[in-house]
């Protein structure tokens, strides 16, 4: 029995010619190279987390942002911080040219996520300079 519902029009409007379905863009790309840190990426960042909550918590409560506690904490965390997110941003980058020529506009969406792992690290840098120096 014949497909009544509508159908797709064919190339020049040619009426039941049929045309082929785009090819769906996958949900993923495989990782080719995975970072050496890629494993360790919680265990970089759960330390940092903690002390970085004992900081603020430890100012909120009255203590100064000089205090030892508080530097202790920062010359702790930042390098374990700094060294989680920058293994991010080389992941990021990967994925971004690995997305390029499946989907230009997921790879340039990485990209800009690169831009921005790339900014809040040089302010990560800032703010532990900061502390440390007051």
């Amino acid at each position: 029995m014949p497909v009544l519902d509508r159908q797709r029009v064919g190339e020049h409007g040619a009426p039941g010619a049929a045309v082929a379905a785009p090819a769906p863009v996958p949900r993923s790309v495989p990782e080719t190279r995975p970072t050496r840190l890629q494993k360790h990426y919680v265990l970089l960042s759960a330390p940092a987390l903690v002390l970085g909550a004992l900081a603020i918590t430890y100012v909120e409560f009255g203590g100064g942002i000089g205090d030892p506690l508080v530097k202790l904490c920062a010359v702790i965390a930042a390098p374990l911080l700094a060294v989680a997110n920058a293994d991010a941003v080389v992941r990021i980058w990967r994925s971004a040219w690995a997305w390029m020529p499946v989907d230009r506009g997921r790879g340039l969406f990485r990209l800009t996520w690169t831009a921005a792992g790339v900014i809040l690290c040089a302010i990560l840098l800032v703010a532990t300079w900061l502390v440390i120096t007051t």
